[in-house]
């Protein structure tokens, strides 16, 4: 063979082998419960820090619209593996939907009440007879009834408005609503930046500490792909670690996967977040305790969003965790 023809025949087997590690990252997408932001920064800096890719996947992250609508969309098979408040979802299998939540990020739940502190809303109980602004699709909505039973709230004087998530904040500023069911990662932040001053009071310190965000995935695809979902969780768990260490390079990963994210936002947001991934007694990043899940059974099962007497285990496994050693610990 002349040297011309060899290095075609060279050529041409480097581009198979280049076909075949391409051939070998198995795709996956992820369904997010929100919009991009520092509430996903974990996942962004997995795909731009390469964790993804070293694990073979090749990963694509979709923005979502409210944990209600993604926990949906994986029990009516419109996607397979995706992220939501653990109510949401834990409701849907409670009804017979074929998924299970493989690693719960948000150990307890962002929301909250948010009024101007114009308003006078100096307790949970002031929000009687106001008129709150309630984001559909959300997990506010969803544990509404838990709220308000653990603080004796008579909801037939209150007048709640479902409204898009992008109008929540503008109608509190406005003056529309007298209060916004909000969250410390997103609303909140969102408001302050605009100069408001809050009262605000966390769903977690009055009465409904519960699981909270976590990947999920349809029963179907956990059968049929389970080193896929290992390799998936341990990637995105390492992104979080690292987004917790590298909070600017985080965000710069959001803003390369995201283009349009305001990286400002995002920034407020990823700084509020470390409190909730390490309460509710975790004693690890991703993995909430069997303890805590009980105690969210029966916080649930109280106001009947979940049947009572339920297994926890019915909602989540830890078959899919990375061993203890390798995940990060809570200090």
């Amino acid at each position: 063979m002349n040297i011309k023809g060899f290095l075609t025949a060279g050529t041409m087997l480097a581009g198979l082998a280049m076909a075949g590690t391409a051939a070998a990252d198995t795709p996956v997408t992820f369904q997010l419960n929100w919009y991009a932001g520092g509430a996903n920064a974990g996942f962004a800096a997995a795909l731009v820090e390469g964790y993804y890719k070293e694990a073979g996947l090749d990963v694509t992250i979709v923005q979502g619209n409210g944990s209600g609508n993604t926990a949906q969309m994986v029990a009516s098979g419109q996607a397979d593996l995706a992220y939501a408040d653990a109510v949401a979802v834990s409701q849907l299998i409670a009804k017979g939907a074929p998924m299970r939540i493989v690693s719960t990020v948000y150990q307890s739940n962002p929301n909250e009440v948010e009024a101007l502190k114009a308003t006078g809303v100096k307790s949970v109980k002031d929000i009687e007879g106001k008129k709150i602004g309630v984001p559909a699709g959300s997990s506010q909505a969803t544990m509404l009834p838990l709220f308000f039973a653990a603080n004796n709230i008579d909801e037939s004087t209150l007048t709640l408005v479902n409204m898009p998530p992008s109008s929540m904040v503008p109608a509190l500023l406005q003056g529309s609503v007298d209060a916004i069911l909000g969250s410390v990662d997103d609303y909140q932040i969102q408001a302050t930046s605009k100069g408001a001053e809050l009262d605000r009071f966390t769903f977690a310190s009055h009465g409904v500490a519960t699981a909270s965000t976590s990947i999920f995935a349809s029963e179907e695809y956990i059968a049929e792909n389970p080193d896929v979902l290992k390799k998936f969780i341990e990637a995105s768990l390492r992104g979080w670690s690292f987004a917790l260490d590298n909070p600017e390079k985080a965000v710069a990963d959001l803003k390369a996967t995201f283009p349009d994210m305001d990286e400002k936002l995002a920034a407020a947001q990823l700084a509020a977040i470390p409190e909730l991934l390490c309460s509710g007694g975790a004693a690890f990043v991703g993995k909430a305790t069997d303890a805590h899940w009980a105690n969210t059974q029966k916080l649930l099962s109280q106001v009947k969003l979940l049947p009572e007497g339920n297994d926890p285990t019915t909602y989540y496994t830890n078959e899919f965790l990375p061993a203890d050693s390798a995940l990060r610990p809570c200090k």
